[in-house]
């Protein structure tokens, strides 16, 4: 009898100690599962807001949630796995093959990593948005056309696409000409000969950037009130062989102002003849020396 009460006192004590492994284990399994849907809530409104700032499809940012989720599970295991002694020692060992193997594909996939962090950098800080005119550097210039988590299309003037790693972004200057306001002051630069009229010609340069279609009045009140013209012409300076004018005049985009730039510098060449205003460019006085002296007839 007394060896039959020993067995059972025994057995009751190893079943209340799996009843209570398979509590904890319910309890952490249904924290990570509550944790997960809060986290995957709240990542997907923010992803849906940053969406629709950037102008992207949402749905290429799931597999972030996902990822969340799976982090969090394996967490939750791992947890599991340390609080059951009876599986502490399975657990170190399935997780240092794991640790092994993990670090070997983040090795080979380094790169693709640093891609979709600079990603979400993108996502979180947005210093564009597609349909944005942007120059990357001094190489690349175009409008966003579209942007993942690995890379950034931009269509440029050629309309060719230009397909960027977002680690080669995220190492760049931007330049936006779009993400807050879109108009741009266009300098219009030329130089004009010592020789000619100087206030002609800042009169005929102001007159045809004025009456552009493209050119639009950025003046406030005050501006107007002490009478600041609608395009400020400014000498910049004295070159070689001309004075150098630049006109500041405004429109509403960076598309709108190449345009009106090129127009304004046809009209001004046809201006200038007319009015015989000179734009000067390099001559070149050529000295041969040592020449033979020429025979006397």
């Amino acid at each position: 009898m007394q060896f039959l009460s020993f067995d059972f006192t025994t057995f009751s004590a190893s079943n209340h100690k799996l009843i209570q492994y398979i509590v904890v284990a319910l309890i952490i399994g249904l924290v990570a599962v509550i944790l997960s849907r809060i986290l995957q809530k709240l990542m997907k409104v923010y992803f849906e807001r940053s969406s629709r700032v950037l102008k992207v499809d949402p749905t290429r940012y799931k597999f972030l949630r996902n990822a969340v989720s799976f982090v969090i599970f394996m967490l939750a295991v791992t947890l599991i796995f340390y609080t059951i002694p009876g599986l502490r020692t399975i657990g170190i060992t399935l997780f240092a093959g794991a640790g092994i193997f993990a670090a070997i594909i983040g090795f080979a996939s380094q790169e693709a990593f640093s891609n979709i962090v600079s990603g979400i950098f993108i996502v979180i800080f947005k210093p564009f948005r597609v349909g944005d005119n942007i120059k990357i550097g001094d190489l690349h210039q175009g409008t966003v056309e579209d942007i993942t988590l690995r890379h950034t299309i931009i269509n440029n003037f050629e309309n060719r696409r230009i397909i960027i790693p977002n680690t080669v972004i995220s190492g760049q200057t931007i330049i936006n000409s779009t993400i807050e306001d879109e108009k741009v002051c266009t300098f219009i630069e030329l130089g004009i000969s010592y020789d000619a009229d100087l206030e002609k010609a800042i009169e005929i340069l102001r007159d045809e950037a004025e009456k552009h279609p493209y050119c639009i009045d950025n003046r406030n009140q005050e501006d107007k009130e002490k009478g600041i013209p609608k395009v400020v012409v400014r000498v910049l300076g004295f070159g070689d062989s001309a004075v150098n004018l630049r006109a500041y005049a405004w429109s509403a985009n960076s598309g709108e102002g190449f345009e009106m730039k090129c127009d304004i510098f046809e009209s001004l060449k046809k201006r200038f003849n007319a009015q015989g205003i000179e734009i000067p460019y390099p001559h070149r006085t050529l000295v041969f020396k040592n020449q033979p002296p020429h025979s006397i007839p």
